[in-house]
């Protein structure tokens, strides 16, 4: 396994699983910071093509970006929140991206505001 890809799962309540990775190189502080923090829980909450929750850290902006893809996972400064990109979106403002969904990601299409959500190294 490499060190600079951390491959991870989230548990969607009452939906199932997807997996993603955290890639070190798009930001390194703020996947550091994220890793030492797994497994995070939360309640999502969405807006136009993005689900996200909050989670426990406070960094500022990192190689921040207003240009996400579909599958993108990002931390939004801002709202100490942790993303992902359902489509092709602008976010409310600038986010460090940190990773990609890798399977299932049609399954954040099926969260309601609320749904309890886990995310933890594989």
């Amino acid at each position: 396994m490499s060190i600079s890809r951390i491959p991870i799962v989230f548990e969607i309540e009452g939906i199932g699983e997807s997996r993603g990775e955290l890639i070190r190189y798009l930001a390194p502080r703020t996947v550091s910071a994220i890793v030492k923090r797994l497994p995070l829980e939360g309640r999502c909450a969405l807006l136009k093509d993005e689900v996200y929750f909050k989670i426990p850290l406070r960094m500022g902006e990192e190689k921040a970006t207003r240009n996400v893809e579909e599958g993108v996972i990002a931390y939004w400064p801002m709202g100490s929140a942790l993303c992902i990109f359902l489509g092709k979106t602008r976010p409310y403002s600038p986010v460090n991206r940190i990773g990609k969904i890798t399977e299932n990601l049609e399954l954040f299409k099926k969260i309601k505001l609320g749904t309890r959500i886990k995310v933890d190294k594989v």
